[in-house]
């Protein structure tokens, strides 16, 4: 039983540990804070697209091109 949770507990931290993180531009000099910021409005973006495909239950063949059409007409729209 303990090798059953020790092992468990593995398989969570690795996968924890594979997740990208959002950029905190206040973490970052000064002269990277901006590059920070849009990557940070980016990684949002990329979030809220694959949140809408999670919704509607994309086929994992159609995610890509989905993700794409979602992120374009993002970038469209403002």
């Amino acid at each position: 039983m303990r090798s059953f949770i020790f092992i468990g507990a593995i398989a969570l931290l690795a996968t924890a540990a594979h997740a990208q993180t959002l950029v905190d531009p206040n973490k970052v000099a000064p002269e990277y804070r901006e590059a920070a910021e849009k990557r940070r409005a980016e990684q949002l973006r990329q979030r809220e697209c694959a949140l809408k495909a999670d919704l509607e239950k994309v086929l994992p063949r159609d995610r890509t091109a989905f993700l794409n059409r979602c992120l374009e007409t993002m970038a469209a729209k403002q």
